[in-house]
């Protein structure tokens, strides 16, 4: 036999090999893929049956937040509550529900919380559905690949609520895009969502790509090639997963120009997303007369208060808020005003880690010895936040990329005079120029922030309050009035669909 007809022969075999070996694993893969079809369309029919079962019994249309962290204390929380309160006044027969992670209080607590922080009152009762395993949405569950474990586990966060009530609306207003799929294939409900930041962006992959070392991106994966090149491949995968998960929302509201980009680039539903601007509490702090703290200020005040109003999570970036208050000082020679400065840092702890962040920004103060000039201010009630604020020479913000600045804006009615990061929600929509007027300073790192800082402690207090009035007049566009009617105008279209 010739050589290459025993060749042929072989190649004959290995292919028979094969195609043995590859046709029983088509059938078994379509065989898997029908159980799997059959299995989700049993659970979708059982789902449905306990939504009609609620409805019959109910007689209400109820629309669902998911929303573990509801009892904290950020600008996601007081967007939770006014768009609650926003749908009860304008629903007055649908019930709504909050899903929550928050087991150690009542719902009566959270709900007196809401109203101490933010100064909002619920209409009517609102339900919870208490979740027993938040802890599959925390970070420190997931040293690596935080991303990823923290949407697999929103996941199954997510099975858990919706098994525990199926609604007719589910709304996402915490950015757990991955729950969306579920709740609109298995749940068969109408999804919302509003993105306060999207998980990834391409800005958190420029960051991958130029190796540079951030809060999301480690010094040991900055610094190795082979590591960055696996994190890129890893957010692209990442980042295509989470456009297919947001693309099923029927409607998605962002919170700022910045979001918009993103969200627009990566779920490309560009005919169901709407801007709808976080409320803020303007009105409030707009009581507080600017003329007489800026006269008390030109008669001698020796306190300049620099405050700012973050959670205490990595990215606020409280480190550069105290490095640039250390520089500000060794600007300052003894005697000439050191002694009238103190930063103020005011914000909310969700958990352990968050307090232990705390404890380290304490040892950094200790460090650069100005520990007796800083004061910490955790969880504090909103009267309490609204003195520090109306009382406040400067409004720090240090956030890079903040997705829209609930705080800055506080900060502006207050009267204080803003000084934000050059990055994101602050330097599109926030802190930009009013009928031609500045209303505020940004800066980007230590040495701008303390310039900055400097140059309006050095305004005379007419030059400051020209400043105020007219960042005051901005502020307007983000009172809570108009994110309730910019809210009710994106979501009626879906309220109009389940009615039907």
């Amino acid at each position: 036999m010739a050589a290459h007809d025993h060749l042929s022969l072989c190649l004959c075999d290995v292919i028979r090999l094969l195609w043995s070996l590859v046709l029983p694993c088509v059938y078994l893969c379509v065989v898997l893929s029908a159980i799997l079809a059959f299995l989700m369309l049993g659970v979708r029919m059982w789902l449905q049956r306990s939504r009609s079962a609620r409805l019959a019994r109910e007689k209400a249309l109820s629309v669902a937040f998911f929303h573990p962290y509801c009892n904290a204390g950020g600008g996601g929380e007081r967007v939770l509550w006014c768009a609650i309160r926003a749908l009860q006044n304008r629903y007055q027969d649908v019930s709504i529900v909050v899903y929550t992670g928050d087991l150690g209080v009542t719902g009566e607590q959270i709900l007196e919380g809401a109203r101490q922080r933010f100064n909002i009152r619920m209409p009517r009762p609102v339900k919870f559905v208490f979740l027993k395993h938040r802890f599959l949405v925390e970070a420190s569950l997931y040293p690596h690949f935080t991303l990823l474990g923290q949407s697999v586990g929103s996941v199954f966060l997510g099975w858990e609520a919706l098994t525990e009530f199926v609604p007719d609306v589910y709304v996402d207003s915490m950015g757990y895009a991955f729950t969306l799929p579920l709740f609109r294939h298995l749940g068969g409900c109408r999804v919302v969502s509003y993105v306060h930041y999207p998980t990834v962006s391409t800005d958190m992959l420029s960051v991958v790509r130029e190796r540079d070392a951030r809060f999301n991106n480690a010094d040991y994966i900055a610094g190795n090639p082979l590591l960055s090149a696996i994190k890129m491949v890893y957010y692209c995968a990442f980042a295509l997963l989470y456009g297919l998960a947001g693309s099923c929302s029927h409607m998605v509201m962002v919170n700022s120009s910045w979001t918009l980009g993103h969200i627009l680039a990566l779920w490309r539903v560009p005919n169901r997303t709407a801007i709808v601007y976080p409320p803020c509490d303007v009105h409030t702090f707009l009581n507080s007369p600017l003329e007489e703290q800026e006269e008390e200020q030109g008669s001698g005040r020796k306190c300049h208060s620099l405050v700012s109003v973050a959670q205490f999570r990595p990215e606020k970036d409280h480190r550069l808020q105290i490095r640039a208050f250390r520089a500000l000082l060794d600007r300052r020679p003894a005697g000439l005003g050191r002694e009238s400065l103190r930063l103020v840092l005011i914000g909310g702890c969700r958990n352990q880690e968050d307090e232990d962040r705390v404890l380290m920004l304490r040892g950094l103060c200790q460090e650069l010895n100005v520990a007796d000039r800083v004061e910490f201010k955790l969880n504090v009630q909103f009267e309490e936040l609204k003195k520090e604020l109306t009382g406040a020479t400067v409004g720090l913000h240090t956030m890079w990329n903040e997705h829209f600045g609930i705080g800055v804006v506080e900060c502006m009615a207050a009267g204080a005079v803003v000084l934000a990061h050059r990055s994101g929600g602050p330097l599109l929509d926030i802190v930009v120029p009013y009928e031609g007027s500045p209303t505020g300073f940004l800066a980007d790192d230590v040495a701008t922030y303390t310039d900055a800082m400097e140059r309006i402690l050095a305004m005379t207090p007419a030059t400051r309050l020209e400043i105020r009035r007219n960042a005051r007049r901005s502020v307007a566009r983000f009172s809570d009035q108009e994110f309730e009617a910019s809210f009710l105008s994106a979501i009626e279209s879906v309220m109009g669909m389940v009615a039907q």
